[in-house]
């Protein structure tokens, strides 16, 4: 019997070992915003003996982030990510979704509506105001996410320039003898070519600069992600389907360096079957195509960076190793991990717009341990756009100095100081 992913959830012994990764229960201290109490929770939903309408369960699922930070540490190799998916479709086919998630996801599932959206926010962003007027409460938060989605700029000589493109093939050690470039093809998505389109572009430099040859590919759409998490499949669906067609034969892989989107994508076939399954075979986060080849090695940049992984790059996609490759590259760059650098942010797509108290109670230890830090990080580094604009938006509202950025535009500055530009 098809179970839709509930079964997911069998091997589950309420061990409790889960319960100090989940930020959610470390926020309330209430079983059933644990990942164990849940569980009981989407076991009962399954069975009928909790009906689609119970206020409490659809409260205590629907505060779950879904940053899957419980599944490293379970013994059992439970996919509580499956099971909430699972949940969540039928509490949305039953009671429909919040007027707020309906708003926003009506506006992601069409391209105009995004870019337009997001264009009138780049511009207001470029006006300075949001960065003036950041700060806490609802509104001026906001507007700090908005601000924290800026460029970087990197103090001292250096500053990525103009170059010409690659060329299409490059010399293998045999003399007299080439080889093709791997293609790539960039996934560009919503948020991050709107208001992140500075990393697409550091993106396209650091993987040329590592012997990758990067493709456009016209037709693409938002991954979807947004969708699904909320319960949303058939959107979810009807976007990847799209993305799977646009991508369909175009390169030997396709980069992505939002890890929410990369996690969605890398598991298009589960939702979409087989005409998703090339999609995911190729999608890579930016961090893996750069450690595959090295990366080769960059100018002195002498910073104190945090590194504060995005939970669907670590958890949902298991890449851990990959990013620490890029700073390696980087001389001089001091890195470290922050205490409780494994849990969410509280960002998690719309999650902070529709839960905002829950969002900001999640954020509060990571930006204590930010403040903390001996040595006070200079940059935060974290890939995923809404990580960088939440955690960006905390540390203005703590009034803390500390930028945030992608570890991309850390290599980039690096071998824009190197002269590789």
């Amino acid at each position: 019997m098809n179970r839709g992913g509930f079964e997911a959830l069998d091997p589950c012994v309420h061990c409790g070992f889960c319960l100090p990764a989940c930020p959610t229960y470390l926020a309330t201290g209430d079983e059933s915003d644990s990942p164990r109490g849940r569980i009981l929770l989407m076991r009962a939903l399954e069975r009928g003996e909790l009906p689609t309408g119970d206020p409490a369960l659809r409260e205590h699922l629907a505060l779950c982030l879904g940053c899957r930070g419980c599944e490293p540490v379970c013994p059992a190799g439970v996919g509580y990510g499956r099971g909430l998916e699972a949940a969540r479709e039928r509490l949305a086919a039953a009671n429909g979704l919040p007027f707020g998630a309906r708003v926003v996801l009506a506006i992601f599932r069409r391209r105009a509506r995004w870019v337009a959206l997001f264009t009138l926010a780049r511009w207001l962003r470029e006006s300075g105001i949001p960065a003036a007027l950041a700060g806490g409460g609802r509104t001026r938060f906001a507007l700090g996410m908005l601000a924290a989605s800026r460029k970087t700029t990197f103090a001292g000589p250096g500053g990525t320039k103009a170059r010409p493109a690659a060329p299409a093939e490059v010399r293998s050690a045999g003399p007299g003898i080439t080889i093709p470039r791997p293609t790539v093809a960039l996934f560009r998505g919503c948020v991050m070519n709107t208001l992140f389109h500075h990393v697409h572009a550091a993106t396209r430099r650091t993987l040329e600069a590592n012997g990758y040859r990067v493709v456009e590919v016209p037709g693409q759409d938002c991954c979807g992600a947004l969708h699904e998490h909320a319960g949303d499949r058939s959107g979810a669906r009807a976007l990847l389907a799209a993305n799977a067609a646009a991508f369909a034969g175009q390169a030997d892989y396709i980069v992505v360096n939002s890890a929410g989107c990369g996690a969605l994508l890398r598991d298009a076939a589960h939702l979409c079957g087989v005409a998703a399954e090339e999609l995911g075979a190729k999608v890579r986060d930016i961090s893996e195509l750069l450690a595959a080849v090295g990366p080769r090695a960059g100018a002195p940049l002498p910073l104190d960076v945090a590194y504060d992984p995005p939970c669907h790059l670590e958890h949902a996609q298991g890449v851990r190793d990959a990013p620490l490759a890029v700073f390696a590259a980087i001389p001089a760059l001091r890195l470290q991990r922050l205490p409780g650098a494994e849990r969410c942010c509280g960002a998690a797509g719309i999650y902070g717009l529709l839960h905002p108290d829950m969002a900001a109670a999640v954020l509060d230890d990571k930006l204590a341990a930010m403040a903390a830090a001996t040595p006070r990080p200079a940059l935060v580094a974290t890939g995923n756009p809404g990580c960088l604009m939440q955690i960006g938006a905390g540390l203005r509202a703590r009034g803390l100095a500390i930028g945030v950025v992608h570890p991309v535009e850390l290599l980039d500055e690096s071998y824009a100081r190197a002269g590789l530009y």
